[in-house]
């Protein structure tokens, strides 16, 4: 019994730590109120919203809600066209809740109640609409930052006036509500729902930490639970609830639970805004005693999804326990209006299905905010107006214009026009306008600018520029008359000096540039322009002339030269190859013929490797010598090991196609050698090696460090993705592990081992092709089929990150057990939300645990059974590049360690578990489309 009480206090202990760096960060705005204040309740910290909002009015709520001291006020908004914001900071890429209510109060005179728009950012979050006034409407999104602060706003009215009673700001811990998509879309929240509730009241803060909002499943109002199956009887325990997964929802609610003691459990309710695609999470813990013959087993019933609702769920099992939590999820499900859901007993179970708690969320995609080079422009402007509230907030075009902008919104929302004029600005235009590329009007009269006017020869549609009655000095550029699309210049009344650029004189542009002293016409001598620009151009024309002929003098210098080379060998590649290889080879050595590989004799390579005396590898192909060119170039010199057909080929693959593309991440082909009965290949040297020297290596010296080994997979991403998507056709390199990606001097990463590579079809999406490969990376649909794909190579690409992760080879009896192979053994532990165990100690205290999830996450991804359910490599690319961006910040996410605390914080379960998993969504259309698995 001491042991139990101490480890409660140590759980106490490093939650109450956890909760108290947490409420620090609230933010929590009574909007309406006039002054801050506790809520002895909660024990919360509430601010008045005066400050931050010199909008609207402060209105007396009449019959506000009881319980809460934050709806005796609401702040109402005019009704106009205009949005009304407030705009809090956050922490770019954390997450959070954002929570906005609602309580009118009862109708005064003849007022109807609201209906208006709430905004996040330039996402539509809801339509607020009113009908009872007593009510507390609750709007609450999970949102991934964006950048440093966002807004949230109120417009669009089409009865009553907007308003708001309270806004709240919540920040989440580690990979809380993290989802493949939350690039592209928020969780907008639908229902979260206590069950087996004691009463009607709602858990929150304190008993929440991150004072989320659970509801009773005994509130009754419309569009709440219905269709409850008899049997169903509630039950509760004090005994402590290890919560320690993915979304630790609060103990208090899964010491409560429903049970189906007929077998089954079934509830209706309604969805907001449905139908949609949702992530939906059911959370499960055992908190009855169960005799040692019994046992609780069931599955989903309804909705009925392939495959998934035959998963049976044992939560003792699947939990490790009683009283211990377990989580599976929808992370991408299509949900309807109006929801059912069941789950049945199985056969072998004696007792009913249970469930604690339930939480749905909506995708909601977020919309693209204005250009961020626009709105920075913009609110330079703001600032230099003194004591305009008129000037807006929240993003510039989205929902509604600011008043003194307009918009166009082609791809991304751009800026047009801006109208300034009389706003009382002070100080310089700043030089950013010249990257407002869509800017077509610019009024900024009547002010008081002052300096030099700035460079905007990008603002190629600019058309009406009002700068007139303002302190502008110094001279007027010459681009200015060249701009394609100015129509009209007004510059009047300003201190601008030298000589009007002749262009804005020719009657093109209509121009105003009178009171300004110093600025005068400059008189053109139009003959002697003529002359210098005739003599220019019959100048450049002969040097032209001169040099076209002595590049095709040199071209023709070089092919005979070339040719000659390749003629005087005793056996050319020409005649030994071609022979003997058949249509395959014929059509390799095709390749060949076009290419531009430089040819070097055997006896070149023989000085340039002393003899060959420097061997720096080995592989399938051959040795590999390290040597130094007379130009000082320093080379890696591969010689086939015999003269088989199948290295014969992949001899003519690797140089007719190392040939013909180029890229930085590609290991560069120098050239080749074919004398006799020697075929050798000559790359450009790479110093540091192989990635596979520096994970599996014995020299500790040379183990990398977490963003090391990130900028490596980034960089042999793009090579691959070069090979899939840049060349036509498309190349499937068909060998990529970490042996075949090295090192320069500079430890920047190349794919090197072309041999085994093969040229798609254009008409094809795959080609049946024998597999070939190395064992451990090989795609096993691609083993089992025949039918060779790009997602081959990203299959193998994904245990590379595996490795990077892991530092563990590919198949190791020792490391891996029964798993015998990377995959099997760390899909296992992902599944469970344990990344902790696969980290390479190398990592551990050196890394972040949001990158390390971003990477492992993928790397899953890329392994996947079956190849349409694998990312493509410029989506890797992206995973890799997003984690590289959370390592590089220096603040806001927790160092990975080794701590048991740190390991129960990130452990989860995710949309990895197998049950009620769901495949990733083709978001090529902006949009969610569910495809289970």
């Amino acid at each position: 019994m001491a042991l139990n009480s101490h480890l409660f206090l140590l759980i106490f202990l490093f939650f109450g730590s956890s909760v108290v760096c947490q409420v620090t960060e609230f933010i929590s705005i009574d909007c309406g109120s006039t002054s801050n204040y506790t809520d002895p309740k909660t024990g919360l910290e509430w601010i008045s919203d005066i400050g931050m909002m010199s909008n609207g009015k402060s209105v007396e709520v009449k019959d506000p809600n009881a319980n809460s001291i934050q709806y005796r006020q609401r702040r109402d908004f005019p009704i106009d066209s205009n949005k009304y914001c407030y705009n809090l900071s956050t922490k770019e890429r954390r997450r959070y809740i954002v929570r906005a209510t609602f309580q009118y109060g009862s109708l005064e005179n003849e007022d109807s109640f609201p209906k208006f728009d709430l905004y996040l950012d330039a996402t539509k979050w809801s339509t607020v609409t009113v009908l009872e006034g007593s009510r507390v409407y609750v709007k609450e999104m999970i949102i991934r930052a964006p950048s440093s602060s966002i807004d949230v706003c109120v417009c669009c009215a089409t009865t009553g006036y907007p308003f708001m009673s309270t806004l709240e700001l919540r920040p989440l811990n580690l990979s809380m509500y993290a989802t493949d998509y939350e690039g592209s879309f928020f969780l907008k929240l639908a229902a979260r729902v206590n069950f087996g509730a004691p009463d009607e009241n709602e858990i929150r803060y304190p008993d929440d930490p991150y004072d989320r909002i659970w509801d009773s499943d005994l509130v009754k109002r419309q569009n709440f639970l219905v269709g409850v199956a008899s049997g169903t009887v509630r039950i509760n325990t004090s005994e402590n609830i290890d919560i320690q997964t993915r979304e630790y929802p609060p103990v208090k609610v899964m010491q409560t639970a429903v049970v189906g003691t007929e077998g089954m459990l079934s509830y209706r309710l309604n969805l907001e805004d449905f139908p949609a695609n949702a992530r939906a999470y059911a959370y499960f813990a055992e908190i009855e005693e169960l005799e040692s013959n019994e046992t609780r087993k069931f599955k989903l019933a309804t909705p009925y999804i392939y495959d998934y609702s035959n998963a049976v769920v044992n939560i003792a099992e699947n939990a490790n326990g009683s009283h211990r939590l377990y989580e599976p999820s929808y992370m991408n499900v299509t949900l309807d209006f109006v929801m059912s859901f069941s789950f049945v007993k199985t056969r072998d179970s004696t007792r009913g299905p249970l469930l604690n708690a339930i939480e749905i969320s909506k995708y909601l995609k977020i919309e693209t905010k204005t250009n961020i080079q626009d709105v920075s422009v913009l609110n330079f402007f703001r600032s230099m107006s003194t004591g305009d509230s008129s000037m807006n907030g929240g993003d510039p075009c989205v929902p509604v214009e600011w008043n003194w902008v307009n918009c166009s919104f082609k791809s991304s929302p751009r800026i047009t026009k801006i109208a300034l004029s009389r706003k009382n600005l002070e100080g310089e235009i700043p030089p950013e306008i010249n990257n407002m590329e869509e800017l077509s009007e610019l009024w900024l009269n009547d002010n008081f600018l002052t300096g030099q006017l700035p460079d905007i020869s990008n603002l190629i549609n600019l058309k009406i520029v009002h700068l007139e009655n303002n302190k502008l000095s110094g001279s007027l550029p010459k681009y200015l008359g060249n701009l394609p699309n100015l129509q009209e210049l007004y510059i009047q009344n300003n201190s601008f000096t030298g000589k009007l650029p002749p262009a804005l004189l020719t009657g093109k542009v209509k121009i105003n540039y009178g009171d300004n002293p110093g600025l005068h016409k400059e008189v053109p001598k139009k003959m002697h322009f003529k002359l210098i620009l005739g003599t220019s151009i019959g100048i450049l024309a002969i040097l032209l002339l001169l040099l076209f002929g002595t590049l095709v003098y040199l071209h023709r210098v070089k092919k005979k030269t070339n040719h000659q080379k390749i003629n005087d060998k005793g056996n050319s590649m020409r005649s030994s190859t071609k022979p003997s290889t058949g249509n395959s080879m014929a059509r390799g050595w095709h390749l060949m013929d076009e290419s531009v590989s430089y040819y070097i004799t055997f006896s070149e390579l023989e000085e340039a490797t002393n003899s060959f005396s420097k061997k720096i590898g080995r592989g399938s192909f051959g040795s590999v010598f390290y040597g130094q060119m007379k130009d000082g170039k320093e080379i890696a010199v591969k010689i086939m090991a015999d003269s088989c057909t199948h290295l014969t080929q992949q001899f003519v693959t690797e140089v007719s196609l190392l040939s013909r593309i180029h890229h930085r991440n590609l290991v560069p082909l120098i050239g080749f050698c074919e004398e006799e009965d020697r075929r050798i290949l000559v790359y450009e040297y790479m110093h540091n090696g192989t990635l596979r020297d520096h994970i599996h290596g014995l020299d500790n010296k040379k183990r990398l460090d977490w963003l090391a080994r990130l900028q490596i997979a980034e960089d042999a991403a793009k090579g691959l993705e070069y090979l899939h998507t840049g060349c036509n056709p498309s190349i499937i390199h068909r060998d990529v592990k970490t042996s075949n990606i090295l090192l320069d001097i500079n430890m920047r990463a190349k794919v090197s081992d072309f041999g085994l590579s093969r040229q798609t079809e254009d008409d094809l999406t795959h080609i049946s092709s024998v597999a070939r490969g190395t064992v451990g990376y090989l795609d096993p649909e691609y083993y089992a089929n025949q039918q060779l794909t790009e997602k081959s190579d990203v299959y193998s690409f994904g245990v590379v990150l595996l490795e990077l992760i892991s530092g563990k080879r590919p198949v190791s009896a020792e490391d891996f057990g029964a798993e015998l192979n990377i995959v099997h053994w760390a899909r296992a532990l992902i599944r469970k939300g344990d990344v902790i165990s696969i980290v390479d100690e190398f990592v551990i205290g050196n890394a972040k645990i949001e990158s390390i999830w971003r990477v492992a996450e993928v790397a899953i991804q890329c392994v996947e059974q079956r190849a349409t359910s694998r990312p493509r490599m410029h989506e890797v690319i992206m995973a890799i590049q997003e984690a590289i961006k959370i390592e590089k910040v220096t603040e806001g996410t927790e160092k990975l360690s080794g701590s048991s605390s740190s390991k129960g914080q990130s452990s989860r379960k995710t949309l990895l578990t197998s049950f009620l998993d769901i495949q990733s969504p083709d978001l090529s259309n902006g949009s969610l489309a569910p495809a289970p698995r």
